[in-house]
């Protein structure tokens, strides 16, 4: 055999590997594939000391180290170091999927996504944190989850100096500080910008509407051959894949699959700006949405945009009113069906998600998801402004209004705006008069589930919300709160005009008022003004002498409802609203709460000329007309004068001479129940008002008063004509009459 007839039989000799039966032409690539079955790797990187199987894999590696990106995409202006990496990116902008997994055809755009992909068939997860030991499939992964321990956020945006733990996080977030007409991928037919193509291709289905693959069964539409293969399967009726765990039906193995990762707590797609972990790559391109801020579907009614195709379409029941989903129970109708699932809930009582931690028990999931970051203590979402942390981020939106003093919903009846959906929803009400929660034992009617919820407690006396400090129940949470300020004592709402402190917030509302004498609301008749709406509307029945209400038992009609309410109680004796503190009863909340002010001492109603404190806002009304000096109640009968229309009342009474208030122990009768109600304390001795520093008790809140003066040495009283200053009201008139040498 000639040398050339040798050299032509050796180019035809094929290199077959015994393993995986690839062949080769070339005896050094042949050898070359061989160890990679051997694992043999004699390649090493000088930098990083990462081993490669061959010299051409340990070239490509180093591109990485030398910062070189020479291939451009076309489309994105992207950079990478290698042509291949460049190339399966190019199939993100095609939507080309040449590799097909040979377990479930799922497709994949590239070698590496496939190889990826195969991984949740294997359950291999070849990649470990060194700190907690959870592994990975994917190393992608694992960057930004050992990220999560270093808290490190080297890459920051210098608009905002927000910072973030990859260089991706930090490109999402400078789209959000693009404007409209910056954004590099603007849609041609309406000109709205965005950061991606992939958020521009989705948007421009919302235009086109085009559905070209039609089911041939019912008729329906698709813009995606995958998303009407997806739907044949609601044809077949039959879901013949069912969990193990929770004999859950799935249509699709696919959909099995992924539920499947939920009892695992596997999430293996994760995001690389902020390291969450999702069970599904579709909540994963949702999430993102996020980060970027873009929201590329548009409603075109009203042009409000979102970022989800789902959310658009409940957001388009809104204009349509349309509620197709009722409960069979109670005939209410829902938009959706999963709002139905879970008012289904509330007929049977059934809450299937439990803390593992306090056995709470919840209805949604995401309730208790929310509920688990008070165990935790953990607050991610800080307050740009002034740095206060919440637990929620919707908590930390509704926040940041307060600085804006923004109010988005309003009322389309009295423009009355509101910082939350909800608050409008309530409100709205109180216009239609709507009261659809009824009580089954008094039938009374209330406008909120929440509402009856708490009447029930009356009925039952129930209080589950219990005091951990003095195991004192009360009947509901915000009670409570408010309770365990009288432990700690704090009081951590501030006036921003003279930085005086309350412990509730409604304190803080009436106290603010104080500083503002303005007053919009002006009477047509009398032109006296007032602060709020509401007032004016009251004012308006003392001119038309209107009282509609009319009590059934004794025929004596009120201009408001709420006092024919208020009175009906007189019959019954009903007092509902207990005090937590001492159980004293109340037949009105109002009342109550100023009760309340007693325990706690707080005065939010301050004078401006003495800087004296009030808890009622009628006190202080009572109180400035002793610095105006002006008496314009004058009594009819002996034309005495007083500066407050109570203090008439009161004198009335001596005119009259009815005294209907009589004690029952020695049949003595008062003018006034506040008298009859001093008087019973002779009786029993009882002296509630004590001293916090000598401890001496008192029968009445005045002599406590008179006494801590005494203690603080402060002289309120002044006499005009010599500046002389005394603790005690009394002890000034009797120096009065040094001056005058009248008898008062």
């Amino acid at each position: 055999m000639s040398e050339t007839e040798h050299l032509i039989e050796r180019k035809e000799e094929l290199f077959t590997c015994d393993l995986c039966n690839k062949t080769f032409s070339k005896k050094k690539n042949f050898r070359a594939h061989l160890k990679i079955h051997t694992n043999v790797r004699n390649h090493f990187c000088d930098v990083c000391d990462k081993a490669f199987t061959n010299k051409k894999n340990l070239k490509a590696h180093l591109l990485i180290h030398s910062d070189v990106k020479s291939h451009v995409c076309d489309v994105c202006n992207k950079r990478f170091a290698r042509k291949s990496v460049l190339i399966e990116h190019l199939r993100n902008h095609t939507g080309e999927k040449p590799f097909f997994c040979n377990v479930c055809n799922k497709p994949c755009g590239g070698k590496s996504e496939l190889k990826n992909h195969l991984r949740s068939h294997t359950k291999e997860k070849p990649f470990s944190c060194d700190i907690c030991n959870k592994r990975f499939s994917v190393k992608s992964n694992l960057k930004p989850h050992l990220l999560t321990h270093t808290k490190e956020k080297p890459f920051v945006c210098e608009t905002c100096n927000k910072g973030f733990p990859r260089k991706a996080g930090l490109k999402y977030h400078l789209l959000t500080h693009l404007k409209e007409n910056e954004k590099p991928f603007v849609c041609h037919i309406c000109s709205k910008g965005f950061g991606q193509p992939s958020n521009l291709r989705t948007h421009l289905l919302t235009h086109s509407k085009e559905k070209p693959h039609i089911c041939e069964k019912c008729g329906k539409g698709f813009s995606q051959k995958s998303a009407l293969k997806y739907h044949l399967l609601t044809h077949k009726k039959e879901k013949q894949f069912t969990c193990e765990t929770c004999n859950k039906s799935f249509l699709d193995n696919l959909d099995l699959k992924q539920h499947l990762l939920v009892h695992r707590g596997e999430k293996p797609f994760i995001c690389e700006i902020c390291g969450k972990g999702f069970t599904t790559k579709g909540n994963l391109k949702k999430h993102l949405l996020t980060h970027s801020g873009e929201k590329p579907f548009v409603c075109e009614i009203c042009n409000k945009s979102f970022n989800q195709n789902s959310n658009l379409k409940y957001h388009l029941l809104t204009h349509t009113g349309e509620k197709s989903h009722v409960c069979d129970i109670c005939s209410r109708a829902f938009a959706r069906k999963s709002e139905l699932k879970v008012h289904l809930l509330t007929h049977t009582g059934e809450k299937p998600h439990v803390c593992d931690i306090c056995n709470k028990a919840f209805v949604q999931r995401g309730s208790l998801m929310r509920h688990l970051l008070i165990h935790t203590g953990e607050k991610n979402h800080v307050c740009d402004i002034c740095s206060r942390a919440f637990t929620q981020k919707f908590e930390l939106k509704l926040h940041m209004f307060t600085h804006t003093g923004e109010k988005p919903h309003v009322c389309d009846i009295c423009s009355k705006t509101f910082l939350q959906k909800i608050d409008l929803t309530r409100h709205l009400l109180t216009h239609t008069r709507e009261k659809p929660f009824s009580c089954e034992i008094c039938n009374k009617g209330f406008s909120q589930r929440g509402k009856l919820k708490l009447h029930l407690y009356t009925h039952t006396e129930e209080k589950p919300f219990v005091c951990e400090i003095c195991n004192k129940g009360f009947s509901e949470k915000r009670i409570l709160k408010k309770h365990l300020l009288t432990h700690t004592g704090e009081k951590p709402h501030v006036c921003e005009i003279c930085n005086r402190r309350f412990s509730e917030m409604g304190s803080l509302n009436n106290h603010v008022c104080t500083h503002f004498k303005e007053k919009p609301h002006v009477c047509d008749i009398c032109s006296k003004a007032f602060t709020l709406k509401n007032e004016l509307k009251r004012h308006f029945l003392s001119h038309s002498g209107e009282k509609p209400h009319v009590c059934d038992i004794c025929n004596k009609s009120f201009a408001l409802k709420s006092n024919l309410t208020q009175h009906m109680l007189t019959h019954t004796g009903h007092k509902p609203y207990a005090c937590d503190i001492c159980s004293k009863k109340f037949s009105r909340n109002h009342a109550l709460n100023k009760h309340l002010l007693t325990h706690t001492g707080e005065k939010p109603y301050v004078c401006e000329i003495c800087n004296r404190g009030f808890a009622e806002k009628g006190t202080l009304k009572d109180h400035m007309g002793t610095h105006s000096k002006e008496k314009s109640h004058v009594c009819k009968i002996c034309s005495k004068a007083y500066s407050c229309l109570r203090s008439l009342r009161q004198h009335l009474l001596l005119h009259s001479g009815a005294k209907n208030n009589v004690c029952e122990i020695c049949s003595k009768v008062f003018s006034q129940f506040g008298n009859l109600k001093r008087h019973l304390l002779t009786h029993t001795n009882e002296k509630p008002y004590v001293c916090e520093i000598c401890y001496a008790a008192f029968s009445r809140r005045g002599h406590l008063n008179r006494h801590l003066s005494t203690h603080r040495k402060e002289q309120p009283f002044v006499c005009d004509l010599c500046h002389k200053r005394y603790c005690l009201k009394g002890s000034l008139r009797k120096h009065l009459l040094t001056h005058t040498k009248e008898k008062i």
